[in-house]
């Protein structure tokens, strides 16, 4: 009979990037989080209501990825808020990449849930994250999200989802 193994938090043994990269963002919940903060998320109760997640488990992963540098945490005048830095929203490529690839292998056969457009020009842009018109790679900033025709319209009110069914700016706060 084999004997329980404790997993370790981190891989300390591996001298390998992605090992690096995974002890900052490969928790569970953490991508899911971090996806929201680009939608424009930056408030405890909003990612809660709009994941699902245990509070407990939310309050740890917003402590790990401002420790990791990936966060900012900024006092308001109703307590504070979250803001993802220059180093999180480095992570938007892979973020979109596992996006593209979770719509591909596992999404509905409509279409995409959501649809990602070049602010500038309209054009909704590939899986690899180019914009056909205009031949760039836009960041989040450029980008707008909006319903594909993949997605269940109207199945959650929390004020995230229902801020989500207009076309959105990537990183534009959600009021």
């Amino acid at each position: 009979m084999l004997g329980s193994v404790a997993l370790g938090k981190d891989y300390a043994t591996q001298d390998c990037s992605l090992a690096r990269a995974l002890e900052a963002v490969g928790e569970r919940w953490t991508l899911l989080v971090l996806r929201d903060f680009f939608y424009g998320v930056r408030r405890f109760g909003d990612l809660c209501a709009h994941l699902d997640i245990p509070r407990a488990v939310l309050t740890d992963r917003l402590k790990s990825l401002v420790a990791a540098g990936l966060l900012e945490r900024r006092p308001r005048p109703s307590g504070h808020e979250y803001v993802l830095t220059e180093r999180g929203i480095a992570l938007w490529p892979a973020v979109f990449a596992l996006a593209q690839w979770g719509e591909h292998e596992f999404g509905p056969p409509a279409g995409p849930r959501r649809v990602f457009s070049h602010a500038d020009c309209g054009t909704a842009v590939t899986e690899s994250g180019l914009c056909p018109h205009c031949r760039t790679v836009p960041g989040p900033a450029d980008l707008v999200v909006s319903l594909g025709p993949g997605a269940k319209r109207g199945h959650r009110d929390d004020p995230v989802s229902v801020a989500l069914r207009e076309p959105h700016r990537l990183l534009t706060p959600l009021t």
